[in-house]
Parts: C-alpha cells; sequence; structure tokens
C-alpha cells in the first residue's frame, strides 16, 4: 500500500504544476473559441431536445437558455484566462472546473459523446488541490505529483477503455471490419485515400489501433527516457489520426502533457533572453575577460 500511495504522490518540480496549470487553463480559454465554439448554438436549441447526461440528471443541472450558455461562455472565458496567471488557484481553478464541468454536459447532452475530454476534465478537477506553484520553482510537491499522477491515468484509462468499448460492443469483428473504411467514406484526407488503397492496410491499422490502446497501460513501467518516447508515440498517433480522419483530440492532447517536464519549458524567459541579447544587453557573468 505505501509503494502505491508513493507512486501516486510521488513529488514533482513545483515549476511542472505552474507550467502544466498555465498550458491546461489556456487551453481552455482556447477550447471555447476554436474548438467548441458550436456549443453556443444550443442556447437556441429547443429545451425538449435537450437530454442531458446521466451526471446532469443526478445533478439536476437546469435545461441550457441563452442566458445560461452565453452567460458560462463569456465567464468562463475570463476565468480561464486569469487562472492561467497562477493567481488565487485555488478560487479559480475550482471556479473554471464547475464551468466547464457545465459547459461540456451541455455539449454533450443533444447525442454524441465524445471520449477524448476525460484527461482534460479529471486535470481540472484535480489541480486547484495543488495551491500556489511559481513557474521555475524546484520545490518538490507531493500535492502537485499526484495532480499529475492521476492525469495521467487517465490519459491511459481513455485509451484502454476506448478498447475495452471497441471489444464490448464490436467484439473481435471490430478490428477485422470495416471501421476505417467507413471514416474514411465519411471525412478521409487525400492521404487517407492513398492509405485505403493499399490491401489489407486498414485492418492492419485497426489491429495495431487495439493493440496500442490495450498496451497503453505499461507507460506508467517505462523508464523516464523510454516514457518520452512512448509519450512521443502518443502524440505521432494523433498526428496520423488527424492527417487520415481530421479528428484531432485535442483535449486529450493537452492532457497528455502531464507525463512532460515542462518545468524545462520556459518561453517567457528565452523570450527575455532573446530580446536583452538583440538590444545588446549582457548579463554579468555573460562578459568577456580580458
Amino acid at each position: 500500500m505505501n509503494k502505491i500511495v508513493g507512486w501516486l504522490t510521488e513529488p514533482v518540480p513545483l515549476g511542472r504544476v505552474a507550467a502544466f496549470r498555465t498550458l491546461i487553463y489556456l487551453f481552455v480559454a482556447a477550447d471555447l473559441v476554436i474548438f467548441t465554439p458550436w456549443v453556443r448554438h444550443h442556447a437556441s436549441t429547443p429545451g425538449d431536445l435537450y437530454k442531458p447526461l446521466l451526471v446532469g440528471r443526478l445533478l439536476q443541472l437546469p435545461t441550457p437558455t441563452p442566458l445560461l450558455v452565453h452567460g458560462i461562455f463569456w465567464s468562463l472565458l475570463v476565468v480561464a484566462l486569469a487562472a492561467a496567471t497562477g493567481r488565487a488557484p485555488r478560487l479559480l481553478g475550482w471556479t473554471v472546473f464547475a464551468l466547464y464541468f457545465e459547459w461540456m454536459v451541455i455539449a454533450m447532452s443533444y447525442g454524441k459523446v465524445d471520449h477524448d475530454r476525460v484527461g482534460l476534465l479529471v486535470a481540472l478537477a484535480v489541480l486547484p488541490t495543488v495551491g500556489r506553484a511559481r513557474h521555475g520553482d524546484p520545490r518538490r510537491t507531493e500535492a502537485g505529483g499526484w495532480a499529475l499522477r492521476v492525469t495521467q491515468i487517465a490519459v491511459v484509462c481513455t485509451y484502454f477503455l476506448a478498447a475495452w468499448a471497441k471489444l464490448r460492443f464490436g467484439g473481435l469483428d471490430w478490428v477485422t471490419s470495416s471501421v476505417l473504411a467507413r471514416a474514411i467514406i465519411r471525412r478521409g484526407t487525400e492521404l487517407a485515400d492513398l492509405i485505403a488503397g493499399v490491401p489489407y492496410l486498414l485492418i492492419l491499422a485497426q489491429f495495431g489501433i487495439v493493440a496500442f490502446e490495450l498496451a497503453s497501460p505499461a507507460i506508467f513501467f517505462l523508464r523516464p527516457r523510454w516514457r518520452n518516447y512512448a509519450v512521443g508515440f502518443f502524440y505521432s498517433f494523433h498526428v496520423v489520426t488527424f492527417a487520415t480522419i481530421t479528428i484531432s483530440f485535442a483535449p486529450h492532447l493537452a492532457a497528455i502533457t502531464a507525463f512532460l517536464a515542462l518545468e524545462k519549458v520556459r518561453p517567457l524567459v528565452r523570450a527575455r533572453g532573446f530580446l536583452s541579447r538583440s538590444r545588446g544587453e549582457v548579463k554579468g557573468h555573460e562578459r568577456p575577460v580580458v
């Protein structure tokens, strides 16, 4: 039990949590205006078409109205951008989670339910529990380690449970069916058309997809270097998916960054250094010795 708890709460630098938090909250803002602006159309959708998800029924969430939908959109946009600064991490974090949760309930209560937002929702739920974290802070935190770990688990569950659903509802016939062929017919690109012409390649791809998804938990048993390679494979899988059938899984891609050492990515620091050098400013330790 102690080993499990230690694994779940393995300390990580506070700087990593700060970077992950900023990235996730900025993605939420981008999601509203780039990936899910269509949710705002539900403001004018007849109420009798609203079939809330189970969680919406349990919480007795209200039927969307123009005031509710537009109010959530603008409130969430402002609060997410504010939360990305790292200020008031608990207050703003819980507010973002509550608003985005309702945004997703509205989005998914009119038919199709996407599974690419599980990791993002889990990240939004756990980030407020960490408290303050500054960019570049090397001090380690178990609370931050737990937040990142459960996000990682949610990412892996997205893959593994997707395979489980395929086999549960489609059986072994799923891997030999025409699932990818139908997807290419519906929304395929020119690249997909080329691939579809190769005999048996789509069938092999379906075997590969299920095998990859079932094997995804193995990432937790890899050494850090190989884990980074696995994360790279995750991203390459989605690049190919988007290049062939234009499905982006953008929220999931944001959640995958929980596996990365984001504290090493300091864009603002690099930008300041570049601007300083471009203006001819030289730091003390960079002055030439004569």
